[in-house]
């Protein structure tokens, strides 16, 4: 299940670097790279206006020192890391091969 995770976080790992090559070849080159936070603000503002209020509420230093912190990353780097973590706390070693005759 952990290592399912890992893979799907992968993809947007992926899928979010893919993003920001093709805005850099679109741009003539300039190298630019789209946060956590402008990807949840396009895709869902309702949902990131919601986590702010709420976690706001428990604590501000939560909001803005901790969590900006990562959100203001480039979504392929948090994503991917975060697969990469996933996938070794998920990984199990391969069982040893069996010789023949036994």
């Amino acid at each position: 299940m952990l290592r399912t995770f890992a893979y799907l976080l992968l993809c947007i790992g992926l899928a979010a670097a893919a993003y920001d090559g093709t805005r850099m070849i679109a741009d003539k080159g300039e190298l630019s790279f789209t946060s956590v936070l402008v990807h949840w603000e396009t895709l869902a503002p309702a949902s990131l206006a919601a986590t702010r209020e709420s976690i706001e509420g428990i604590s501000t230093y939560l909001w803005s020192p901790l969590l900006m912190t990562v959100l203001v990353l480039p979504a392929w780097m948090v994503a991917g890391g975060l697969g990469i973590l996933a996938y070794v706390a998920g990984y199990r070693r391969p069982r040893p091969a069996l010789p023949d005759g036994i």
